[in-house]
């Protein structure tokens, strides 16, 4: 029987903001990022869409014990899928995979009152930084769509509730990346 996985493709990439301890590299196939909300949560996420032809780096982790509901609990505005045969990774044992998405129809594209919180952009970058160095950082950029969304600047006072202490490198990776695609940081709603 294979063993339960997630693929992590947002803040589930950055070891610091979870306790899974079997995690791996891997791709996901067929998929891209974007920046969305929900009427479950004011601000704005990143979530995994189908892409004929595209890949997302990020990581596999095992749910022991196959139990998901701290998990669920935790990625509530999100519905689970099924990602196993689309997934590329080094696990050496069988594993079953899915991916957290919200389904066509229930997102809506971000705006001034459900930004992006640059926190939680900073947590994902350090996360494709520790993972797969600057050049998983420059492929987290090219590979999420919706960099016009509003982001709002709360670095002095984070609100993201797993925001993390980054490093003078790590920050200058996120402005590089944020001014590469042009994205527009806002300082209050």
């Amino acid at each position: 029987m294979a063993d339960p996985f997630f693929f992590g493709y947002g803040s589930l990439v950055n070891r610091a903001t979870h306790d899974f301890e079997d995690a791996h590299p891997a791709r996901l196939c067929g998929w891209r990022r974007a920046w969305r909300h929900t009427r479950l949560r004011k601000l704005a996420f990143l979530t995994a869409v189908p892409a004929e032809g595209h890949e997302i780096e990020g990581l596999v982790a095992h749910v022991p014990g196959d139990d998901w509901v701290a998990l669920d609990e935790r990625e509530r505005a999100y519905d689970r899928t099924h990602v196993t045969d689309l997934t590329d990774h080094a696990v050496p044992r069988p594993i079953h995979v899915q991916v957290y998405s919200i389904p066509h129809g229930k997102h809506g594209v971000p705006d001034e009152t459900h930004p992006v919180l640059l926190s939680y952009i900073d947590v994902v970058v350090q996360g494709y930084f520790r993972e797969f160095g600057e050049h998983g950082v420059r492929r987290f950029f090219e590979t999420t769509d919706g960099w016009d969304a509003p982001i709002l600047d709360d670095r002095v006072a984070p609100i993201y509730s797993r925001s993390q202490v980054l490093a003078h490198d790590e920050r200058g990776l996120v402005d590089d990346g944020l001014r590469e695609v042009d994205a527009r940081v806002i300082t209050r709603l």
